[in-house]
């Protein structure tokens, strides 16, 4: 049996690897992982499953993968009993009128049974964990806090099969790239005998196993970690974890660093200031009157950014690379401070400190829509309305704020939709 800690992971056929690389660059180089990145399927569908074109689609795409080195035995196995999937389509069309703050989303993420369970496994699996943990310079309970969010500890990967989700999507059209390089990376995954076709079941958006990776992750980062010659991150907890550190390392995890700290920001500051964007060494930082909230040093960073995910009225924190390496595996801040709370609770050190601003609602997509409307109109360009939050509408805030003479942290406020309507 190879070692936990060096065994290579299987590499995909250099023809497969050249076509995925152009199909993700003609699409999007990764998929958009977002907060909580499976919304539930829909009880019922109203999308008809169009069976001859479908069918016909699948034998085009055939053609593509077998150019790319799929054989005829992969694609039988692939592609036989392939279905349409309504609901994934529905899924994927929704846009969900309501959204939630982020100590909503918090309160769940970082439930109390949530953190007994984690602790639990902690204690259970120390034995499996400790040594790949280790080996990769990822502490425990960062992998299981991921875990915990992406399955609830492996009890629910979702149950739409891989291969029909993605066809589906790919016949769809509206990620069609997208979908087709994922749906290429998931044949490869079969033909590397990784996994049975019966078995790559995940996500509706073609998430797979325990941590929930894209098929084009689990190709460049999925780790055979138990020694059995396949790298299962359904049922092989090494695997999973090693999985999970692997992908982290590779995304620039540090060994050793804090991911962050609650902090104290001094009276008169920029709230403009605060964004991902704006990075300087925590020295700087501590030299203009950033300070912890109890006097304890603050974690050395030398690309230190301030978060404020609830505005200038809400917790400030001083993140530094490890937050960001969480947003390369979800790409939503609520996530990335869940998933570090999430480990500290694991740990026994304290939540976070400061109130949230509870009595704060979040925007309807329909009333950010109006925000944006309005802040274009008063001339505080935020884009092209869409009822997203974004960098554009953030920076619109900002100067509408300013106008006003108020905190510019680009928090968007019933309050201000009000002032502008």
């Amino acid at each position: 049996m190879q070692s936990i800690l060096t065994a290579p992971p299987k590499q995909a056929g250099s023809r497969t690897l050249i076509l995925l690389t152009a199909l993700v660059l003609a699409g999007c180089a990764a998929a958009p992982r977002v907060e909580n990145k499976t919304p539930p399927l829909p009880a019922e569908s109203g999308t008809t499953a169009p069976d001859q074109r479908f069918t016909q689609w699948v034998a085009a795409f055939s053609g593509t993968a077998r150019a790319a080195g799929i054989s005829d035995a992969t694609l039988k196995s692939a592609f036989g009993n392939v279905r349409f999937i309504a609901r994934a389509v529905d899924a994927d069309r929704a846009q969900p009128e309501f959204s939630r703050t982020v100590w909503d989303y918090l309160d769940s993420a970082v439930s109390a049974q949530r953190i007994n369970r984690g602790r639990d496994k902690l204690q259970q699996l120390h034995a499996q964990i400790e040594p790949i943990a280790t080996g990769y310079g990822v502490p425990p309970e960062v992998l299981v806090a991921i875990w915990g969010m992406e399955s609830s500890y492996g009890s629910f990967m979702g149950d739409i099969p891989t291969v029909d989700t993605l066809a589906t999507l790919g016949f769809e059209g509206r990620r069609e790239a997208w979908a087709r390089s994922q749906l290429l990376a998931a044949l490869q995954i079969l033909q590397n005998g990784d996994v049975e076709r019966t078995q790559m079941i995940g996500s509706w958006a073609g998430a797979m196993g325990q941590t929930q990776f894209l098929p084009t992750s689990f190709l460049a980062h999925a780790v055979d970690a138990d020694g059995d010659g396949r790298r299962d991150i359904w049922s092989s907890l090494p695997d999973v974890m090693a999985s999970t550190a692997n992908f982290l390392v590779k995304s620039g995890w540090q060994a050793g660093q804090a991911w962050g700290a609650e902090v104290r920001l001094p009276a008169g500051f920029d709230y403009a200031r605060a964004d991902a964007d704006v990075r300087q060494a925590t020295a700087a930082w501590i030299r203009d009157g950033v300070q912890s909230l109890d006097g304890s040093a603050l974690p050395g960073f030398d690309d230190g950014a301030i978060l404020l995910p609830a505005g200038a009225r809400g917790p400030a924190f001083l993140v530094g690379p490890n937050f960001r390496t969480i947003l390369r595996y979800n790409n939503s801040t609520s996530y990335a401070l869940a998933v570090h709370l999430l480990a500290q609770a694991f740990a026994n050190r304290p939540p976070v400190q400061s109130p949230w601003p509870r009595e704060l609602q979040a925007l309807t997509r329909t009333q950010m829509h109006a925000l944006q409307t309005a802040l274009n109109t008063a001339g505080f360009d935020s884009g092209k309305p869409d009822g997203m939050m974004g960098p554009a509408t953030q920076r619109g805030i900002r100067r509408y704020q300013r106008s006003l003479g108020l905190p510019a942290d680009g928090y968007p406020t019933l309050e201000l939709l009000q002032r502008l309507q």
